[in-house]
């Protein structure tokens, strides 16, 4: 239990900075296309900004996804050897996917903004597939005993 949740934090962690810095990022991009400059120094204060407010919610929305997600994935990984890394990468992907639209339908808004293009809402998926991956290769690290 103890060395999933090593392998867990981190993982969490990834996404969720990887996830605000990518949705910050896209509505900065979307400020840009209407004309106004956004210059580097902005884009760096407003992304650190946007992490430690979205801490409290869509930290925990992303760590409840993979909690449902990664036991699928691990029962997977009893099947098919060799492919732990992949799977947890698929159930990072889709955990952050079911995520953001089942949130969207249930609000019927975005809950995170910049989910309302298929460009943000894949950069979501993204940052959740990368912590699945995380959490895969440092199972992995973990079962080999390094």
């Amino acid at each position: 239990m103890v060395n999933r949740l090593k392998a867990f934090l981190p993982a969490l962690i990834l996404a969720f900075v990887l996830g605000s810095a990518i949705s910050t990022q896209v509505i900065l991009a979307n400020v840009e296309a209407m004309g106004l400059e956004v210059p580097l120094d902005i884009r760096m204060s407003t992304t650190l900004e946007d992490i430690a407010g979205m801490a409290s919610t869509y930290l925990m929305l992303i760590a409840v996804a993979f909690i449902l997600a990664f036991p699928v994935a691990g029962w997977l990984t009893k099947r098919l050897s060799g492919q732990r890394t992949l799977l947890f990468m698929i159930a990072g992907f889709t955990a952050v996917a079911v995520l953001n639209l089942t949130l969207t339908a249930a609000l019927g808004i975005h809950v995170l903004p910049a989910t309302r293009t298929l460009p943000g809402l894949l950069g979501q998926c993204l940052a959740g597939a990368a912590g699945g991956g995380c959490y895969g290769w440092l199972r992995n690290r973990q079962l080999a005993g390094n």
